[in-house]
């Protein structure tokens, strides 16, 4: 029986890594939950799995926690570090990152140096923290993704010789390979086939309208500007060591082929399966064995079309953006993270339009000198990350007000 800590549990990943771990009781024991601020939704997982830290994010939220946990007592962490310390300490076999935004860097590093396998859902730590995530491993794959696209990735790999990246149980320092490309698959957002200029009128309502999933506010508007596949093109450089101008996204609605891997003697190997998440994060947990029962396969017996098309990189530039950012320095993709994180913040007070979070980003990434990978340490990380923040404010502050003295004029 494996022990599991999730870190994010009450988000979307987190609550169907429950579902699959309450499918499977035999296999799991959950042996630690932490949350942002979602204290009643926490306190209730905490009664059903019983674990035996529980960790909130907002301290302020501990209190609520308490309240209702006041038949139940585990050991309560509440902070900043909470999600951290848990990763460290829990003893758990296996940690699920499911947490949003780059704050999972810290939690991240701390299971990898703790022995957990890690189980990661959290792509920001690993597109702004590549190198650190790397020094951290304490042994070959260590780390299992859980994004769709990435587990796709992992799955098809496992078709040809790919002894490289941190997913690779049997990583070799010859690099042995005969993977050609990576083909990474977007769903194109709640604006696919629009063409830029239709994009300046997108409200922050109309950019939470996910044709598929319903997720969170970043992940979802990331989504929509596609900046959310451009993290998982570089996450994917990162996982499984393929140069970045190997790795390509295709539009494809219906979701059901997650990615290929085309190999060097010209056949493609895709993983399909639902548009959901089930699978891929019970692959994750179980790694490397396979659950039963996670998912309802696809019905072959049923007709469907599947259609693949090219991404428009004018009306949206994030990834060709993000792979310039990675080759710049090792420390420009926390820039590009975290000023495109203040950017939707500014764009959801209706303070920028949709169609000035790009390049406020691509504008603090040109101001930003890089630090080299030998010097990129954490603090080095979170300083440029730190620099990044205030100055994308200090850029969608002045178009605020830009934009504040235009409609006074008007």
């Amino acid at each position: 029986m494996k022990k599991v800590a999730i870190l994010g549990s009450t988000g979307s990943i987190g609550t169907q890594a429950l579902e699959v771990v309450a499918q499977h009781p035999e296999k799991f024991d959950v042996v630690a939950l932490c949350a942002g601020r979602n204290a009643a939704l926490l306190a209730e997982q905490a009664r059903q799995f019983r674990p035996g830290i529980v960790g909130i994010h907002d301290a302020d939220s501990a209190v609520t926690l308490k309240e209702r946990l006041i038949d139940h007592t585990p050991h309560i962490l509440a902070g900043p570090e909470a999600a951290e310390t848990i990763a460290a300490e829990s003893g758990a076999d296996v940690v699920l990152n499911a947490m949003t935004g780059s704050i999972g860097l810290k939690p991240t590093l701390a299971a990898l140096r703790a022995g957990a396998q890690l189980a990661l859902a959290n792509k920001e730590s690993l597109v702004v923290g590549g190198a650190l995530i790397a020094g951290a491993c304490t042994r070959p794959g260590q780390v299992v993704p859980v994004d769709s696209e990435h587990s796709a990735l992992a799955q098809a790999l496992i078709s040809g010789r790919h002894r490289r990246g941190l997913c690779s149980p049997e990583a070799a320092s010859d690099g042995e390979t005969e993977v050609s490309k990576l083909v990474l698959t977007a769903s194109g957002g709640p604006f696919r086939g629009w063409e830029a200029a239709q994009l300046a009128d997108v409200t922050p309502e109309m950019a939470l309208k996910h044709p598929n999933f319903a997720m969170g506010l970043m992940v979802t508007t990331n989504s929509a500007t596609m900046v959310n596949k451009a993290l998982e093109v570089i996450e994917a450089h990162l996982l499984f060591d393929v140069p970045l101008e190997q790795i390509e996204t295709v539009i494809h609605p219906q979701q059901y082929i997650h990615s290929l891997v085309e190999f060097q003697d010209g056949s493609t190997v895709a993983q399909a399966g639902p548009p959901r998440m089930l699978v891929p994060i019970g692959w994750a947990l179980s790694h490397p064995d396979r659950l039963e029962r996670v998912d309802t396969p696809i019905d072959w017996t049923h007709a469907m079309s599947w259609t693949f098309e090219p991404l428009d990189h004018e009306a949206f530039p994030a990834v060709q953006l993000a792979k310039r950012a990675a080759a710049s320095s090792a420390t420009h993709m926390g820039v590009y993270n975290a000023a495109n994180e203040q950017a939707v913040e500014a764009f959801h007070r209706s303070e920028v339009p949709f169609t000035g979070i790009l390049p406020t980003v691509a504008e603090v990434l040109t101001e930003h000198d890089g630090v080299p990978a030998a010097r990129a340490d954490l603090d080095a990380v979170l300083e440029a990350e730190t620099w990044a923040r205030a100055r994308a404010n200090e850029l969608l502050g002045l178009s605020a007000d830009r934009a504040r003295a235009e409609a006074g004029a008007r």
